[in-house]
């Protein structure tokens, strides 16, 4: 007789009580078909498929570390951006979907064919891949202070089969004698006393990639004011920040002399990034 606690549908309804969050059903479903290798659709059409005792011993382990506060992406070793699978660690930044709001941007500026890119701060890669996947023909750069990023972002394009050329550098410091048509940053952008530092997936994530300084623009004001140094004439500056920066960050890009500052909005309708060019 078969053990209906084994079953798809047990399992993914205690594993829902127990998991707190906006998502706990998504998140039981993504882990378990992580465990078994299924659709997810697959357990709603077959609510009543059994799993091995080792297979539901594995997903109830996940379900406990996610419980925690574990992040899913943590748990899988993987992350959806852009429709590219990034492999991700707890060396890095789990890629946002509102990033992808400063890739649109970047792909909707006036660049040349050829265009020259360099991500800052890269983590696992996930804005100079989308950037190469859809244009092949630029020259896309990517570099981050902690080496283990670099590592895992130039893995994610092995992987990806993707063009980049990744290194170590801390923002400008190391980067080769060379002007960009395009700099792009999501650098960390939260203020050391902010209660979200405490709070959700952000535990679990390194804080060199989260906090900036008491009023988080810290490492903004770095890269804006070098940025001119490292640009082309007519190139562009592209960086994320936080929803209530906005203003500050424009004020940054114009001191450094940049124009056609603006501020542009994510899928909330937040503020998100700050984008400026270059005259030279």
């Amino acid at each position: 007789m078969s053990e209906p606690s084994l079953t798809c549908d047990a399992l993914l309804r205690r594993a829902t009580v127990a998991i707190a969050g906006d998502s706990p059903r998504l998140d039981a479903e993504l882990l378990l078909s992580h465990v078994t290798g299924l659709s997810r659709t697959s357990f709603r059409a077959w609510p009543d498929r059994l799993l091995t005792a080792s297979e539901a011993r594995c997903f109830e382990a996940l379900v406990g570390q996610r419980a925690s506060g574990h992040p899913v992406a943590h748990l899988l070793g993987e992350q959806e951006f852009w429709s590219l699978p990034l492999k991700v660690n707890a060396a890095t930044l789990i890629p946002r979907p509102d990033t992808e709001c400063l890739v649109e941007a970047a792909l909707g500026l006036d660049l040349p064919a050829d265009a020259c890119v360099v991500d800052l701060g890269t983590g696992t890669g996930a804005i100079a891949l989308a950037l190469a996947s859809e244009k092949p023909q630029w020259q896309v750069f990517a570099c981050d202070a902690v080496p283990s990023a670099v590592e895992l972002a130039a893995e994610n394009a092995r992987r990806l089969d993707l063009p980049l050329t990744v290194m170590v550098s801390h923002w400008f410091d190391s980067l080769p004698s060379r002007r960009f048509d395009l700099i792009v940053s999501n650098p960390p952008y939260i203020a050391c006393d902010d209660h979200h530092l405490s709070e959700g997936d952000v535990r679990f994530e390194p804080a060199s990639a989260l906090v900036a300084g008491e009023d988080g623009l810290d490492d903004i004001r770095v890269i804006a004011a070098a940025s001119p140094q490292w640009l082309n004439p007519g190139g562009w500056l592209v960086v994320e920040h936080g929803y209530d920066q906005g203003v500050g960050v424009r004020e940054l890009f114009r001191a450094a002399g940049l124009v056609a500052v603006e501020t542009r909005r994510d899928y909330g309708d937040r503020d998100r990034l700050t984008l400026g060019r270059w005259p030279g």
